[in-house]
């Protein structure tokens, strides 16, 4: 092979490494660089090196506990709640006959929605005043209350609310994903099951789910992740209160940068997330690989 021959393939490279590293790799070393220093965004101030100290002072903050505990809470209910309505819903859309593909746009519409849009949608549905929607059907049209909740000014309540909205935003997306791999199945197994006298239920127990698994581990990863960058419900609907209650890690880090203007420890805060979504990820891709380990070995 001459020399023509070995250059080439990393001359095709060179555009997308020179891209990768000055639109990703400079800035995550300098993000690390600001972290382990008090730094100032004025570049006539001294930023002082501060070593692993915005790191020991993020985990010894309450108020970030609290918001990382927010964050997972979040993840955990929007991410279940996606999963088993997606996987419902993929389930009926691929039995349908017809109008799949309008029920298919109709449940991933909310999907490509802006965030602004749905957030300030969910603001005035849940309004505390007796006009807001939900309170109004609740108090006046179904009558299972006889006054309006103050939704959005008690934690509890508020999640509530957040929660629904994370969960509607993301169960066409799940949908997309499992009713793609439905649509990959072998119908050789249900028929073979069919002759064999199962019903449709041992059908979708012993066979449809099985084989969906590792489809499901994987949108599970992709929506924790998500779920993890949570902020801008939180930041449309609530602001965070009452009382921070309801904040998460990135308006934490959003309130450190720019109210406090300490941007060192909210670059170290963002490193910790990063970390903790991380290994998150990496637990349920290998859990993913135990359960298509297993699939094969089964169905051998």
């Amino acid at each position: 092979m001459t020399i023509k021959h070995r250059i080439t393939p990393y001359v095709f490279l060179l555009p997308g490494l020179v891209f990768l590293a000055i639109w990703l790799v400079y800035p995550m070393g300098h993000s690390l660089w600001i972290s382990l220093h008090d730094w100032k965004i004025n570049p006539d101030e001294i930023s002082p090196f501060v070593g692993l100290g915005n790191y020991v002072d993020t985990f010894t903050d309450s108020q970030f506990w609290r918001a990382l505990k927010n964050t997972s809470m979040f993840a955990l209910v929007t991410t279940i709640g996606q999963l088993i309505l997606g996987v419902l819903v993929a389930l009926m859309l691929n039995r349908i006959a017809r109008g799949k593909v309008f029920f298919r746009v109709a449940y991933f519409l909310p999907v490509v929605t802006s965030w602004v849009v749905v957030s300030l949608i969910f603001r005035f549905l849940f309004n505390s005043d007796p006009s807001g929607m939900v309170n109004y059907l609740l108090v006046h049209g179904i009558k299972v209350l006889h006054s309006p909740i103050s939704w959005l000014n008690n934690a509890e309540t508020a999640w509530a609310a957040i929660y629904s909205l994370g969960i509607w935003k993301g169960i066409g997306f799940a949908m997309v994903i499992l009713l793609a791999a439905l649509q990959t199945f072998p119908e050789e197994c249900y028929a073979a099951a069919a002759i064999d006298g199962a019903s449709e239920w041992q059908s979708l127990r012993y066979i449809t789910l099985p084989l969906l698994l590792p489809t499901i581990i994987l949108v599970m990863v992709m929506l924790t992740i998500g779920a993890f960058q949570v902020y801008i419900p939180i930041a449309l609907i609530t602001n965070g209160g009452p009382l921070h209650r309801t904040e998460v890690v990135l308006s934490y880090m959003y309130d450190l940068a720019f109210h406090d203007l300490h941007y060192g420890s909210a670059t170290a805060v963002s490193f910790v997330l990063a970390a903790i979504v991380f290994v998150i990820s990496q637990a349920q891709l290998r859990l993913k690989r135990l359960s298509y380990t297993e699939s094969v070995e089964g169905g051998a």
